[in-house]
Formats: C-alpha cells, structure tokens, sequence
C-alpha cells in the first residue's frame, strides 16, 4: 500500500489516468434503471484517491476545462444563434425565463441555509446536473478579494455540495417531467393524445403502428414480383413512383429485373410489366406491405445485391454557395428537390438528439441528416444540402486553440464595480468564443472541422480530467465537509431542482402557451437534462418533446454555466 501511494504521490498523472478509468466503469453501471452517471462517478473515485493526499497541478486542470467548455459552445452554437430568428424566439424567451428563476431560487435557498459561495455554487452544479458550474465557480472564487483559507474553505466545498445535490438533480428531474408534468397538463392520456394529434399535424403517417416504429427507422430495400393488373398494358418507372407519392408514399425503383436481364441505372423511363421484378427503396413505414399491391415479395440475391451507401450530411447557412438553402426550409420542401430522387433520409439529429422525420418538420443550420441510397446519389444529396460530415477525419487544432485563446483572453477583462471585480473568467469566455465559432462553422464550412469523434473526446475527456482533479485535490476534506452539510444540502437540492422545473412547467402551458410535448421538451432543454428528455418520450411513446428540447438546451446551456460566476458574486 505504501508503495502504491509513494507512486501516485510522485506520479499524479497516474492518479488522474486510475481515476478516470475507474470513474467510467462504475458510471457505465445500471442498478434497476438507476446509475450515477460518468461524472458523479469519476468525482466519487477522485475523492477515494484523494484520500492518499495526492498533489495536483491547476494548470492541467484548467486546460481540460477550457477545452470541454469551447467544445459544448462549439457544439450549440449554430442551434443557439438560429433560436434567436423570429420562430425560435418564444423558446429562447421561456428557456432564459426559466434560468433566471433557477438562478434567483437557488440564491435565495442558498441565503436561506447560510450557505457560503462554494457551497451555493455546489448546490447549483448538482441540483440542476450542470457540471461546468464547478470550474466556472472554481475560476470566480480564486479571483475574489478574501483570504487563502477562505478560499480553500470554498473550493473544498463545492465537490461535496455537487455530489450530494446530484442524485435527485437527475433521477428527481427525469420523474417530475415524465410522471408529474403530465399530470399538470391535464393527464397522461391527454397529453398523449395530443401528441398523436401533433404528429399527424406534422405528416406521420397513420398507418405507423404503435410499437412498431421508433425514432431510429431504418431505409429499406425490398424486391417484389409485379402480378397487379395495373401493370398489364405497361407501366413507366416515373408512373409508379408518381402513383407512390399520390398514396403519401415515397419510394423508388432502384433495379428491375426483366427474365435474365437486370437494369441497374433505372432512368424512369423504363416500361414494368407483369413478372417483372422490382426492387423498391424507402423508409420501412412505406415499403412493408407493398406485396398486397404489386405481388408477392421476392427473396432474389442477385436482384438485391448492390452497394448501398449511409452518408451524413450536415446542414449548412444559407450563405453557402452550390448547396440548396435549407434554414427553416421543412423536409417536404427538401424531398422534393430533383436531386434527392432516390434518396431517403433515414434520421434527422439536431445537437445529438434525434428529432422526428416527418413532411412538416422545419430543418436548421447545423442538422445532421443521415442519408441512404446508392452512391452516386447520396453523395450529389450530400453536397447539395451542405457538406458530407464529417468532412474530414482531422480537427482543425488552429482553428480551436486560438478560439480557446481568444474566448479566455476575453473572459479574463475584469470590471470593478464598487470594488467588486464583474468578469466572466476564462471558463465563460472559453464558452462564448464556442458560440460564436460554432456558428461560424455551420455558416463557413470549409474552415474549423471537428469531427463527432473527436468533439465527444473533448466533452467527456476535457470535463472528466477537470472533475478527476477537482475530486483528488478536494479528497482530505471531502469526508468532513459531508458529515457538516450532508441532510441540510440534500433537503436544499430537492427544492433546487423541483422548484423550477414545476415553475417551467407552469409557465410553459399558462404563459407561453406551448403545446404539452413542446412545454416538456423545452423544460428538459432549459435544465439541460437529456435523461429527462429520453424519460419523456419513452412515457409518451412520441419524438416530438425534441421538438422543444434543442432550442432550449443551447440557451440553457449557456446560461446555466454562466450561472456559476453570478451565484458565487450574489453570495459572496
């Protein structure tokens, strides 16, 4: 044991490498549906470590944090900046209302508990399940005009008022939205109702069965052997598929067989006649079933084999030039374009999140479009809607390390105001200058690449290094800080978390007059808690609270972590 200790002592980049593994394999642990998540998890096991009294350097901290802080602005950015356009805005609106009662009703618990900075920041953090605050309050308190020991005092604190709040930030969260808010919208069938009604509002189809089609619908190519008299005096491809469309129907002939004979490059022109055979592309919903009509399905492998490509494609401005203007354009408007004849758009993600793939769903800059066909198509389709995602394996290092620069450099101005020093820090200029990049991104696509891949590294790996030394240095004083604040900060986040998510609600329906799957989705948003948004559409057995999720999340995103400088000054 002492040897063990004497290595981590001497080499605390292992402490850190010990504590993230860890962290990861406990967070990835599911009990009855109930889990502790990544990073609850890594601060836990950093706080066991920590324990063995390990030095920690602030310098590689800090690194990690401005990088996880420029890829979250980098990420919302084009969303955050497009909700601000005249459709958007009441839902910028709610979710800023929201946060500024988060931030008030947080501040006054916290007055009333006595809390000091550290422990008002922690409360914050964990009650609304927003981990930045941590960092952002870590920065705001090192710069305040009071002692060493206070500060420590301070920053010891926050960690212990995270964990401890966090639980019901999450698992409360998720069941107020998904259980309690119903109810407050008029009842669980109701509101069900009324997101089948807004989903047929939008284009689904009505011959989706319950249960049967999810969000993540796959493509389908099917072959069938024609035996309809519809066909007997010959049909144009162009026909069929004009005859498809007037069903509500989109599908396409990919290949025809003719005796021993196969048209690969169907040009519409082709005649179809009876025992022909036909393979068909479209979304399963639209394909399954067109034997009652055509014929019997056919299990032919050489009709059926040929490559089939998924490519994403990501949203660009309007501005972009040789791409087809599709900011605020509805996915109807997008199919109908010539150049997405025999292409299917398999999924739509709007910040990650899958939103629903119907005629009347409006698309924006920065969406993802998952696109399948053949080749030669979905690529053509690709390049016109904006450019192929990613577009490049490489991440532009230029482009992010001078926008952390600058963003941080920005931060650090400081504004005294009767002797109290207003700044946003490093951490929030970091998350502004992500902001402004992302956008700049989504609008200029040749310049700034960050591919998923590597976006999701700096989220998670930038944020779980920072919490791994936050949890390890805070370890020799975390045990005694739980044992003086523990009930009294449990009971605290309780309030903190359920407050305004039943306020948003509240306001949501009565003020802002939100249909109830967009009045949930948008409180999810504006907490920022994507565990409630999955709980809320697995009750409702509907996508369409993502509807009110995306817009939300990018402003309470910003705000929330923002929040963290602005509790630590009203407190202090």
């Amino acid at each position: 044991m002492q040897w063990i200790t004497d290595l981590l002592r001497s080499h605390p980049e292992l402490a850190i490498y010990f504590t993230l593994g860890l962290g990861f394999l406990i967070g990835k642990i599911h009990i009855k549906g109930f889990s502790l998540g990544i990073v609850t998890s890594v601060l836990l096991v950093g706080v066991v470590i920590g324990q063995l009294d390990i030095p920690m350097t602030g310098a590689l901290k800090q690194t990690a944090f401005l990088m996880f802080l420029f890829a979250i602005g980098y990420k919302v950015g084009p969303q955050f900046f497009a909700g601000l356009k005249k459709e958007g805005l009441p839902q910028v609106l709610f979710a800023v209302v929201m946060c500024v009662f988060i931030l008030i009703s947080t501040w006054l618990i916290a007055l009333a508990m006595g809390y000091n900075a550290g422990e008002a920041a922690g409360l914050l953090s964990g009650s609304q399940t927003i981990s930045a605050v941590i960092g952002v309050a870590d920065d705001t308190i090192r710069g305040l005009n009071i002692s060493d020991g206070d500060k420590q005092k301070m920053l010891d604190i926050i960690p212990v008022a995270y964990a401890v709040t966090y639980i019901f930030g999450t698992a409360g969260s998720a069941w107020i939205l998904s259980k309690l808010g119903p109810k407050m919208l008029g009842g669980m069938e109701k509101v069900k109702a009324a997101c089948k009604e807004l989903e047929n509002s939008m284009g689904k189809d009505e011959s989706d069965k319950p249960g049967v089609f999810g969000a993540k619908r796959e493509v389908e190519f099917r072959s069938y052997k024609i035996e309809n008299d519809w066909f007997k005096s010959g049909r144009k491809v162009e026909e069929l598929e004009r005859f498809f469309n007037q069903q509500g129907k989109r599908l396409f002939v990919e290949r025809i067989r003719k005796g021993n004979n196969i048209i690969d490059d169907v040009r519409g022109k082709e005649v179809l006649r009876p025992g022909d055979e036909v393979v068909l592309s479209g979304r399963y919903e639209y394909t399954i079933g067109e034997e009652k009509w055509i014929g019997e399905e056919v299990d032919d492998n050489a009709l059926l084999s040929f490559p089939v490509m998924m490519i994403k494609s990501t949203v660009a401005g309007n501005r972009r030039k040789h791409a087809f203007p599709l900011n605020g354009k509805k996915v109807s408007e997008l199919r109908a374009q010539p150049f997405m004849h025999g292409v299917s758009i398999q999924r739509i993600k709007r910040m990650g999140v899958d939103i629903p793939v119907f005629p009347e769903t409006k698309l924006d800059t920065g969406d993802v479009l998952e696109l399948v066909g053949k080749k030669i198509d979905v690529v053509h389709a690709a390049k016109e809607i904006g450019y192929p995602d990613p577009a490049t394996n490489e991440t532009d290092i230029v482009f992010m390390a001078f926008g952390i620069l600058i963003g941080a450099v920005v931060g650090t101005l400081t504004l005294h105001i009767k002797g109290i020093p207003l700044s946003l820090s490093s951490s929030g200029g970091a998350l502004i200058a992500g902001l402004v990049f992302g956008w700049w991104r989504a609008h200029h696509p040749t310049m700034g690449a960050i591919p998923d891949a590597a976006l999701w590294v700096f989220n998670n790996l930038g944020l779980n290094i920072f919490i791994a030394i936050i949890g390890i240095s805070a370890g020799p004083g975390f045990i005694e800080g739980f044992k003086e604040a523990g009930l009294s900060l449990f009971i605290a986040g309780i309030l903190a978390t359920a407050l305004p998510l039943l306020f948003g609600i509240f306001i949501a329906s009565r003020w802002f007059k939100f249909h109830p799957a967009i009045a949930l989705g948008c409180c999810a948003g504006a907490r920022t808690t994507t565990a409630a948004i999955g709980a809320i559409q697995e009750t409702l057995g509907s996508e369409t609270p993502a509807l009110g999720y995306t817009v939300t999340y990018a402003v309470g995103n910003t705000l929330l972590i923002l929040w963290g400088v602005f509790i630590t000054l009203m407190v202090s």
